[in-house]
């Protein structure tokens, strides 16, 4: 940083009055801050790293104090880098202004295969620190192990499951993956079955793999019951909201199985649980039936999830988690986003991949492509929906992919004139809440009297049967 930039932050620092991901201001008027330890590890634990400007008195209105010995309190910060591992080489700059002194100590992102860095003096699993917002936090232990796990290229989906035995597999469903294998292949259809149980990483040391047992095993949950997904519907658009009898989810499953198994079940949760609308193609008039989501950007999600969660020990309690909210549809994955790739960087390089062998096995059986075309597709299917563009984060541990709905006051503004009017045909008969929703498709009831019937409600077109008490079991809607 030049003396002129070092200007040009404090200027912002008055306006501002904040801290931010990769700026810490410190005081320094009495002496050197003795704990830059947690500062120094966190920023040197992100790609951008950051800078700790001394001389500024965030407690005081973000007074500029100035330091006391811009000398001695580089020699101070310097001591405590060399106390990090790996070392930090800081970038000083000293200015003067009004008389006063101010130091910057730029902080550089290390390499990933070098983190994480951390103060010697408290050890990498208590000395290791991670920039949240413009807070210091300490790492988890399996952040800590997440990035051993990339440096050391540990491969969790092959790691020995010793209660599984090759009896407990499903034959039929190995059999046909090694008959895939062996096609356009005449050195490997030579190779007896059991060495290629132990060449494709079947089993390991004559034990079976996690990846096997995941693949092959009709119930793998028996030996890890929450390598799993949990998929409910929310009534509303935040978790703990609650429908019209009370319910917290309008439906709640426990998917298991092996992979092909939960990958089907979770598609048929979300497809009973999506609307599905007909979509006149003002070009051709053409009808359509859309569903809320595309399907096939939800399969890549779901698959994605489920072939690039982390398997490793540290996660083996967290199960896949589908969320179905009113505005939108959520695929949380335990593990976080791995390697050295960026969120912004999704779909346009090529990813390291966290389970290789369960890629190649979901590729040779022809559930996925494994061609890193997951990304493009999802974005490919929301854009052709004229759905707002998908959401990707990773947050802690956890990697997110959020669907919108394409934005709109309530969905009868989406319905065409004539499909109003049936359904106010429909209600010339007094309706239920059940009947209402079975006429429309739906199976959240919930959800078809709030985003079709209310807005009717509210403009005159359907009154309530008991319009004193509109949460009565015993309510009706009819038109006039």
């Amino acid at each position: 940083m030049t003396a002129e930039e070092l200007y040009e932050k404090l200027k912002k620092i008055q306006k501002m009055k904040c801290e931010s991901q990769t700026l810490e201001l410190k005081t320094a008027k009495d002496g050197c801050p003795k704990r830059l330890y947690d500062t120094l590890s966190s920023f040197s634990n992100q790609d951008d790293g950051g800078t700790i400007i001394f001389g500024i008195d965030e407690k005081k209105d973000y007074k500029e104090t100035g330091v006391y010995d811009a000398q001695d309190i580089q020699k101070k910060i310097n001591e405590q880098c060399l106390q990090m591992q790996p070392v930090v080489r800081p970038l000083l700059t000293v200015i003067e202004k009004d008389g006063k002194f101010f130091v910057s100590a730029e902080i550089p992102g290390i390499d990933i295969t070098e983190r994480p860095c951390y103060y010697q003096g408290r050890g990498r699993l208590k000395g290791s620190y991670t920039r949240i917002g413009d807070s210091d936090e300490p790492m988890t232990e399996y952040e800590v192990y997440s990035y051993e796990a990339y440096r050391k290229k540990y491969q969790d989906d092959i790691r020995e499951v010793s209660r599984v035995t090759m009896a407990s597999l499903d034959q039929t469903l190995l059999d046909e993956y090694i008959n895939q294998l062996k096609k356009g292949k005449p050195r490997l259809a030579a190779v007896e079955n059991q060495a290629i149980y132990e060449l494709m990483s079947i089993k390991r040391n004559n034990e079976v793999t996690l990846s096997a047992t995941m693949m092959f095993s009709p119930y793998p949950q028996a030996y890890f019951p929450q390598l799993c997904i949990v998929a409910v519907v929310v009534p509303g658009n935040e978790m703990g909201e609650t429908g019209e009898a009370g319910e917290r989810f309008l439906d709640n499953q426990r998917i298991e199985g092996n992979i092909p198994d939960m990958l089907s079940e979770a598609l048929q949760f979300v497809k009973r649980n999506m609307r599905v609308k007909s979509i006149i193609d003002v070009e051709t008039g053409k009808r359509e039936d859309r569903t809320d989501y595309p399907i096939m950007a939800v399969r890549e999600a779901v698959i994605n999830a489920l072939v690039h969660r982390d398997y490793s020990i540290h996660t083996e309690g967290m199960p896949i988690q589908i969320i179905m909210y009113d505005d939108r549809l959520e695929i949380h994955n335990p593990g976080g986003i791995y390697g050295r790739i960026r969120i912004d960087q999704l779909g346009k390089v090529q990813p390291d991949t966290r389970n290789p062998v369960l890629a190649s096995e979901l590729e040779v059986l022809g559930i996925t492509e494994n061609r890193y075309s997951g990304i493009p597709t999802i974005r490919r299917e929301m854009k052709k929906y004229n759905l707002k563009e998908p959401e990707f984060s990773d947050e802690r541990g956890s990697f997110i992919v959020k669907f919108y709905k394409m934005a709109a006051k309530n969905e009868i503004e989406n319905m065409e004139d004539d499909e109003i009017q049936n359904l106010l045909l429909f209600c010339k008969t007094p309706r239920t809440r059940k009947e209402i929703a079975e006429y429309l498709g739906l199976s959240s009831i919930t959800y078809a009297i709030q985003k079709y019937v209310m807005p009717l409600v509210e403009d005159g077109k359907i009154k309530m049967s008991i319009p004193e008490k509109p949460k009565s079991p015993k309510q009706l809607y009819y038109s006039e």
